[in-house]
């Protein structure tokens, strides 16, 4: 028998097991990850439809709110992905369309459309403006009958990019293989949508000096250079591996926020259901990617950590079992999130018109981790230079507790991590002097269990974090707040049972629940603006597995979605079976009981 504690002792080891449960209420099962989710290859009897249409896959997000104007729209790509994968990626020249750029803009949507028929796997892809990452996202997963499936994303956080700089490159890449196996090639249309006001819509000024309620005035790409292979995206290959950018600022900024892009893939695709080494070594596991399951994306500038990102548990549309995303896709998985960091309190270390580093890396990752970012600029139009300093830095290390008790292969781990930071500083312009906190608080909580001699896994995890900004901003103009709360659930329960005298055979039975809760708060012109999410899904799947091959299989998935704010609510409650809906029911108005 095995047993290592850590921090905490044996009495708060059970405490801790309770409570992950207890915080998790909505279990759900999962086979052996690191099998199932090469799994991608369609149903030997698939099921057919009658009318032998093509299957419409969708992910379950609020619709995004437009005015009732006719958008002016600039389809800027049409290509067909084929023989993709480790090629360059595909081009096309981008200018404003001076139609669109005459117009007083309210919104401005990037769609994706894309349609596939035959055998795929699930595909990452990346489009990216000027080397500015637009989009990230997953493909769907075709069958014999063809698939299409459309992402409509608002942009319009890149309106300087969009309409103000001239001969852009427009850059997708999508990795893909065709051959005799895998026939699937994905047919692929990129269109912008600009939509003018409303005549009576709320018109945005800057009165609140610092950004809030109108979009950056530059964005710097934090990506690779063309040319190249693959996407622009950095590889993240272990944990001590670092990738960097060099990039130098316009000395007249007042603010900066990074937004990071992340998606994991290869041997970290489900590093949420990670064991630690010490089970790996014990029972020579020596193909079973470990390093536990916690991860943190640390983001330094120059030689300081500026922010960290502790990711959401993106399913893609091949994980667990592939026949749970049909038609209804895993949240998060065709609109990979991103992240953002507020670099305002470290303007006045890069204001000196010198080159900089970004530099990031993964604690405890293993290959492969795609990490880049866009660095977006507001700028003083009323002054050629400001300046600024860092007042107060705290950046605590992270606090961790690993319990774990196994003998063979069955056992318990236990992992929790805290960790905070918060950074500080002023930066005098045009506007007057802009005192700027950002604070970081995280809490992380993983509960692992393997029983029936490593057959049969449970994952419970809760990540749970606070992201705060607030800007004291001079007289008359609105001090800037903006809280986002965060909480990240994932309960996954998997096992894998063997027909008897048939070892290429196996049953493989999975369930999952993963839940995004959010709530916003943020000053506006008219006052504060709030909104809260609740984002929950489950689904229940099993398969028959011979050969790397899914003879039999059915999925189950069930969602429910509630996003209310100040001004709209929209609630949807769907279920699917086998690329068939059972039910949707969908509410777009507010009541009392919104709020």
């Amino acid at each position: 028998m095995q047993v290592c504690l850590g921090v905490m002792n044996m009495m708060n080891f059970f405490l801790f097991l309770f409570l992950s449960i207890f915080l998790l209420c909505h279990p759900i099962s999962a086979s052996n990850l690191h099998k199932t989710k090469q799994l991608t290859l369609n149903l030997v009897s698939e099921p057919t439809s009658s009318h032998d249409t093509p299957t419409r896959y969708f992910e379950v997000t609020k619709p995004i709110e437009l005015p009732k104007t006719k958008p002016c729209s600039y389809h800027i790509l049409h290509h067909h992905f084929g023989n993709t994968y480790h090629k360059p990626p595909v081009l096309a020249h981008y200018t404003p369309p001076s139609i669109c750029q005459s117009q007083n803009l309210s919104k401005i949507v990037l769609e994706w459309k894309a349609t596939s028929k035959g055998k795929q796997f699930d595909r990452i892809f990346g489009v990216w403006l000027g080397g500015v990452e637009l989009l990230r996202s997953c493909t769907a997963e075709p069958r014999s009958t063809g698939i299409v499936w459309t992402v409509e994303k608002d942009i319009t956080r890149y309106h300087s990019l969009l309409l103000n700089q001239q001969n852009l490159t427009l850059v997708v890449y999508l990795g893909n293989i065709v051959d005799k196996t895998y026939t699937g090639i994905y047919h692929v249309d990129i269109t912008f949508h600009f939509y003018p006001h409303n005549h009576h819509e709320r018109k945005k000024f800057k009165s609140l000096a610092f950004g809030s309620g109108f979009h950056a005035d530059l964005i710097l790409p934090i990506s690779r250079n063309l040319p190249l292979n693959d996407g622009l995206w950095f590889q993240i290959h272990n944990s001590t591996d670092v990738s960097l950018k060099e990039f130098i600022i316009p000395q007249n900024a007042y603010r900066a926020v990074l937004e990071v892009y992340i998606s994991f893939h290869e041997n970290d695709e489900t590093w949420y259901s990670n064991p630690p080494n010490e089970y790996l070594v014990a029972n020579n596991l020596t193909d079973t990617p470990g390093n536990g399951p916690f991860r943190e994306v640390v983001i330094t500038l120059d030689e300081m950590v500026v922010g960290s990102v502790w990711p959401f548990t993106v399913i893609y549309t091949g994980g667990v079992n592939p026949l749970l995303w049909r038609p209804i896709s895993g949240i998060g998985s065709f609109d990979l999130p991103s992240y953002d960091i507020e670099i305002t309190p470290f303007l006045g270390t890069i204001l000196d018109g010198k080159i900089h580093l970004f530099r990031f890396s993964v604690t405890n990752s293993l290959n492969v981790w795609f990490i880049d970012a866009n660095l977006h600029l507001w700028l003083d139009g009323k002054s050629s230079r400001t300046e600024g300093k860092l007042l107060n830095y705290i950046d605590k290390p992270l606090v961790e507790s690993l319990v774990f008790e196994f003998n063979g292969l069955n056992g318990t781990f236990l992992t929790s991590v805290k960790k905070s930071f918060l950074s500080t500083g002023w930066v005098n312009s045009s506007f007057g002097n802009i005192t700027t906190s950002f604070v970081q608080d995280f809490n992380y909580y993983n509960s692992m269990v393997m029983t029936k001699n490593g057959g049969k896994q449970t994952v419970n995890q809760i990540i749970d974090f606070n992201d705060s900004v607030l800007a004291k901003v001079p007289s008359p103009f609105r001090d800037l707040v903006d809280d986002t709360n965060r909480k990240f659930s994932l309960y996954l329960d998997s096992e894998e049972v063997l027909e008897q005298d048939n070892d290429d055979t196996y049953l493989s039975v999975s369930n999952f629940t993963l839940g995004i809760d959010e709530k916003k708060s943020k000053s506006q012109d008219y006052g504060f603006s709030n909104s809260i999410l609740n984002n929950l899904q489950g689904g229940q799947g099993r398969m028959v597995v011979k050969k790397d091959m899914v003879v039999s299989a059915v999925g189950e998935t069930q969602q429910d979605y509630k996003y209310t704010s100040d001004e709209y609510c929209y609630f949807r409650k769907i279920g699917s079976s086998n690329y068939t809906i059972l039910y949707d029911e969908v509410k777009d108005s507010c009541n009392k009981k919104c709020h």
